[in-house]
């Protein structure tokens, strides 16, 4: 697909001044960490809903919002470079806002989970604001303001906590639906007000429907199966049917996308070596770091009961004090990632990063009973998760142009999606193995949680391996960006 840069703005339509970018970058912080901010909520706040709805299904609870998330990004993304990323934002963050109204007043789980599918369409907005960020500013802030987009999940890992504690201790989980309701609200205002309109757009196109069709519904198969694969039986025939469905659905995407003349993902683009190596690190390492969560928040938060659930039964507010020094790390990681990134080679980063946090959970596997124990294991994997996730958008800015850049970024978090719902899944299909069902809940033996950690770890190394196969490319500093260009 061709694109092109529009007429130019004006001088002052520009954001050179220093006050206006600080303002652009906070309002595309709280829309990309709102994200963040949603699956924090989400965990913590897991275990109550579980309890309340007495449902053994809550891992659709997270689930749920990845995947129409994953459905939708292709199209999302689409629509941005032909109708402009301001505009698709606004639209992704008003269904986000609907849906999550909606999971805040349902009275039954399977309403709550309609409701949070509907929502999940705001995860698309992720890479439309890191690609909002490569158009808008000049070359100087890219690198920093990357870096402040993605290490703002040190700040939703540092406040999160303590604001999902007040709001699940005081108001119950309903409280934490009706914040993220609020907050979809707030980004939504802050995007319209604050946020230019990127001048990079499509010169002309459509819409690859039956592209997006194929790749949404592939993808979506494979991950429904996934998550069912324990109900279902991993050698059944119901389980074979939908992952070979999946991949003929995906080989058709392919042939397809060859012939149409305005594809949806340019095979072009994804052949490229530096491309699909920094795609396929990024999305694993990513990824596994992202479901990490579940295993988490899981121990943490789940009652001790005798010979039935052995997590630390902590209450929310007792979370965020323990954890408050793991999310400073995730911090003093991603911020420090924007800063070295025009400096060291983008790939030590990544290696760096998914090594430390192999290493950080690898030491919980065995230690993870007491609140010195999670600090411990946190502090480190803190680090390398604030340099994971703040490597991820400047390794994609490196190797790709700008015109490319919210096509990059939409199938890096579409890998990224697919590698978390399969990691998530898999590590509540481990932890179930060593668990017991009570009054229609679900909880898990200390068993259970060690081999979710180890799950975690084997799949963070896999991605800090895969760097191996990144050729070099630009540094930051040499990498063409929009407004420089």
């Amino acid at each position: 697909m061709s694109q092109t840069q529009t007429s130019p703005p004006s001088a002052d339509e520009r954001p050179t001044s220093t006050a206006r970018n600080v303002l652009i970058v906070v309002a595309l912080v709280w829309t990309v960490q709102l994200v963040s901010l949603v699956a924090a909520l989400s965990g913590i706040a897991q275990a109550d809903i579980a309890i309340h709805f007495r449902t053994t299904e809550i891992a659709w609870f997270t689930l749920m919002t990845l995947l129409t998330g994953t459905f939708f990004l292709p199209f999302v993304v689409k629509a941005a470079a032909i109708f402009g990323k301001k505009r698709v934002l606004l639209v992704a963050t008003g269904l986000g806002f609907a849906g999550d109204l909606l999971a805040a007043v349902a009275t039954d789980y399977r309403t709550l989970l309609i409701g949070r599918g509907i929502a999940g369409i705001y995860a698309a907005t992720a890479p439309l604001a890191y690609a909002i960020t490569r158009d808008v500013f000049p070359r100087r802030w890219v690198g920093l303001a990357s870096g402040v987009l993605a290490g703002g999940v040190g700040l939703v890992a540092f406040g999160g906590p303590f604001l999902s504690g007040w709001l699940l201790d005081d108001y119950g989980f309903r409280g934490v639906l009706w914040f993220m309701a609020i907050s979809t609200a707030v980004s939504f205002l802050l995007v319209a007000v604050f946020v230019p309109e990127s001048p990079i757009r499509a010169a002309a196109g459509r819409m690859d429907w039956i592209g997006g069709l194929l790749l949404g519904g592939g993808v979506t198969a494979i991950v429904y199966a996934v998550g069912q694969g324990s109900h279902w039986g991993w050698g059944s025939g119901r389980f074979v049917a939908w992952v070979v469905g999946a991949a003929v659905a995906l080989v058709v995407f392919v042939l397809v996308e060859r012939r149409v003349a305005e594809p949806l993902f340019p095979l072009s683009m994804t052949r490229r070596r530096p491309v699909w190596t920094v795609l396929l690190a990024t999305s694993i390492a990513a990824g596994s770091l992202s479901a990490v969560g579940v295993v988490l928040q899981l121990l943490i938060l789940m009652p001790n009961i005798p010979t039935i659930s052995e997590g630390l039964g902590w209450s929310g507010t007792h979370n965020a004090l323990v954890t408050s020094p793991i999310s400073a790390m995730i911090i003093v990681g991603a911020v420090g990632t924007g800063l070295l990134a025009r400096r060291v080679d983008a790939r030590i980063l990544l290696a760096t990063g998914s090594a430390l946090t192999a290493i950080g959970y690898g030491i919980g596997t065995h230690l993870h009973h007491n609140a010195p124990q999670i600090i411990e294991m946190g502090v480190i994997a803190g680090l390398g998760t604030g340099i994971v996730v703040a490597v991820v958008p400047i390794m994609i800015i490196e190797v790709v142009s700008p015109e490319e850049q919210a096509l990059a970024n939409g199938v890096q978090t579409l890998g990224q999606g697919v590698a978390q719902i399969v990691v998530s899944q898999l590590a509540f299909v481990v932890m179930a193995q060593h668990g017991a069902v009570l009054k229609g809940t679900q909880f898990y033996l200390d068993k259970g949680f060690t081999n979710g950690l180890w799950l975690v770890v084997g799949c963070v190394t896999a991605g800090a391996l895969l760097v191996a196969l990144i050729p070099r490319s630009k540094r930051l500093d040499e990498a063409e960006v929009g407004q420089a260009a």
